[in-house]
């Protein structure tokens, strides 16, 4: 009885309990008083660029819709004036396939360009001299008759090249801006062209501003079925550039120089050679541009083939990233836009403005999505960082 009293006096054994806090909740921050930090994305994975390349393009085709269905076009043949008419009709397929072709190489002649920083923006004075120097073979009958339409097209590379070289050797030796330099030479060329048309080169059969009609042996011939061989050359041409650009050497220099010129010089790479080859093949490929067209469509020299042509190459390398391949195709894109404007422009009385606007709202919307691809928003608060974007 003692024990048990004892044991029931005796005070009870001390155990350690953990006291429990529960932290108050967090609340949010505020929406003004929210930071964000603007950085450089290291990497992104190829299928997320695609996924927000194909974003902006839709968005760009929807706005492009909502225009044209409110300039009077019916929204349910939108479809089929884009994909079934142009396409899948022959005509229209030979249409496209007919305006790719001078669309490839001047594409290609921008994206060579531009893979070397150099903005060539000198495209069209570069397409003008090409077709004078492949007219010039025609009108002084140079050569044996045989030999008269590659005669031709070593001309219109020869002058394409050489009427670049001076903004080349502007800008490497002289720090001369490339952009001012080669728009200026566009209308030394453009005038040039003018007073060659309007004065010894003016046809005295017509007497209308333009040359003596080529003949049959300086023209390029058809592959068949009404398709022309110059499309042949330009997918040859860009073939070619693939090549040089993703497995030959200079496509490895050209990277170099397009990421960090005074890196890619201080690790032995000839940069200055590398940017004037650059430079002047897409020089040659312009120039061969406008031997396409005069050779290849109009048959003579004309005091307007050129225009259009300058910015749908920028267009095109741009879209393109400066991809040889994918400017192939998104040449063949762009003429499929031009056949369809005419398309409009007959039954639906649309301006080819229109187009051209059709074509800015897409430059637009893929310039936004690299902004997207490059950069990303974190969020900055409490210390601590989370991503936004």
């Amino acid at each position: 009885m003692a024990e048990a009293s004892l044991a029931a006096m005796a005070p009870p054994p001390k155990t350690d309990m953990k006291t429990k806090t529960t932290a108050p909740p967090r609340m949010p921050q505020p929406l003004a008083s929210r930071r964000y930090t603007l950085e450089i994305r290291q990497h992104m994975a190829w299928r997320w660029q695609a996924l927000i390349l194909a974003i902006a393009l839709l968005v760009g085709f929807a706005i492009s819709a909502a225009i044209l269905v409110a300039a009077g076009v019916p929204a349910d043949e939108l479809a089929n004036e884009f994909v079934v008419q142009t396409f899948l009709d022959g005509q229209n397929l030979r249409a496209v396939l007919f305006q790719a072709a001078p669309m490839i190489l001047v594409g290609l002649a921008g994206a060579i360009a531009f893979r070397a920083r150099f903005w060539n923006l000198g495209l069209e004075g570069q397409m003008v001299w090409g077709a004078i120097g492949a007219t010039a073979v025609s009108m002084w009958q140079i050569g044996p008759e045989n030999l008269r339409l590659p005669l031709m097209f070593m001309a219109a590379v020869g002058c394409g090249l050489l009427w670049v070289l001076g903004p080349a050797w502007l800008k490497l030796k002289l720090g001369v801006n490339e952009i001012i330099s080669t728009l200026m030479l566009n209308y030394m060329a453009a005038n040039f062209l003018l007073h060659l048309v309007y004065g010894s080169w003016k046809d005295p059969k017509d007497n209308f501003p333009y040359s003596p009609q080529f003949r049959a042996f300086e023209r390029l011939p058809e592959l068949g079925a009404g398709v022309g061989s110059a499309i042949l050359l330009a997918g040859i041409v860009a073939l070619l550039a693939w090549w040089l650009v993703g497995v030959s050497r200079v496509g490895l220099y050209l990277r170099f120089v397009d990421a960090n010129p005074r890196v890619a010089h201080a690790n032995g790479v000839p940069v200055r050679r590398t940017i004037y080859g650059a430079v002047l093949l897409s020089g040659a490929m312009a120039g061969l541009a406008g031997f396409a067209v005069a050779a290849g469509q109009e048959g003579r020299l004309t005091q307007a083939f050129y225009q259009g042509y300058g910015f749908s190459g920028i267009l095109i390398a741009f879209l393109a990233r400066n991809n040889p391949l994918a400017a192939t195709v998104v040449a063949l894109l762009v003429a499929a836009l031009f056949v369809t404007g005419r398309s409009l422009q007959v039954f639906y009385q649309v301006p080819f403005s229109m187009v051209q606007l059709i074509q800015a709202i897409v430059v637009v919307c893929v310039a936004s999505s690299d902004f997207f691809i490059r950069h990303r928003l974190r969020r900055v608060g409490a210390g601590t960082s989370e991503a936004a974007a």
